[in-house]
């Protein structure tokens, strides 16, 4: 993401200045082909090449500059990084997201059928994989266990992650890995939400028809310069992207109209221990 936005920026000064990718790769002598990699994300850019072309566009502001270089660094030095996650052949399909998630500052997360995966036990997260089918051998189901524990890091140390989870309430009623199961797991939902980096919000049944019915999802933020927020849609048969400014807004925008309609946390609290009687 951040390959991008600095590609974009790139992409909008030259345009701007009228030139094309062969004129632009002649300054760097480079080819037209490397010139459209750089604006596409799709290489780190060194800085003498920023400089080079922002002198080629007639971009003369230091502080544009230095945003620009600042983007170039952060993409290199998230590059370089070499993730936990990467031990863990059972999170194919979530390499990205948790690689995201480690260096995000907050996420904001809408789950209408599970608890979010950042708050699961690891017998609820156990019983979650058994319950979809997804593995059946212990060997690969224990490793995907651990990894969900692992990610859970992200809300403790010194720079915690800011999580804002609103929670369907039939996410809460759904009885997954049996009652016992469901009261620790909904126990740990109480604690959790005691944390000062974690707000959680339940969207109980007599909200009536909500706009987050079609589908769950995650806006990812991040602190480094020029990053966008990043929007993570989970369908049954795909993993969506959507990383443009447009998208993010109407995402923010619907989690916001999605939490005005669920109950204050304390309230929250009290719905779940409510129901951890029930189970």
């Amino acid at each position: 993401m951040l390959a991008r936005k600095l590609g974009g920026e790139l992409l909008r000064l030259r345009e701007a200045a009228g030139l094309t990718q062969p004129q632009a790769a002649a300054a760097l002598s480079a080819t037209a082909a490397k010139v459209a990699k750089m604006e596409r994300g799709w290489v780190p850019i060194r800085e003498p090449d920023i400089r080079a072309l922002c002198k080629l566009y007639g971009e003369e502001d230091e502080a544009v500059i230095e945003r620009l270089l600042a983007i170039a660094k952060a993409d290199r030095e998230r590059r370089k990084a070499k993730g936990w996650w990467n031990q863990y052949p059972q999170l194919p399909a979530m390499v990205e997201y948790v690689a995201l998630e480690d260096i995000a500052t907050s996420i904001r997360t809408w789950q209408v059928a599970i608890i979010p995966g950042l708050l699961q036990t690891p017998d609820y997260a156990r019983a979650l994989v058994v319950g979809n089918g997804l593995w059946d051998d212990p060997n690969v189901i224990e490793p995907f266990v651990e990894s969900r524990t692992a990610r859970q890091a992200r809300l403790g140390g010194e720079n915690p992650l800011d999580l804002w989870a609103v929670v369907h309430e039939g996410a809460l009623r759904q009885l997954v890995g049996g009652s016992e199961v469901m009261r620790a797991q909904l126990g740990h939902l109480r604690d959790m939400a005691q944390q000062s980096n974690v707000s959680l919000q339940v969207l109980p049944y007599h909200a009536g028809a909500h706009p987050g019915m079609t589908s769950a999802f995650s806006v990812v933020s991040f602190a480094e310069p020029g990053a966008l927020d990043v929007v993570h849609v989970d369908t049954t048969s795909s993993t969506l992207w959507l990383e443009s400014d447009t998208d993010a807004d109407h995402h923010n925008g619907l989690f916001e109209r999605i939490a005005r309609l669920s109950l204050a946390q304390r309230n929250s609290v009290k719905l779940i221990e409510g129901i951890m009687k029930e189970t």
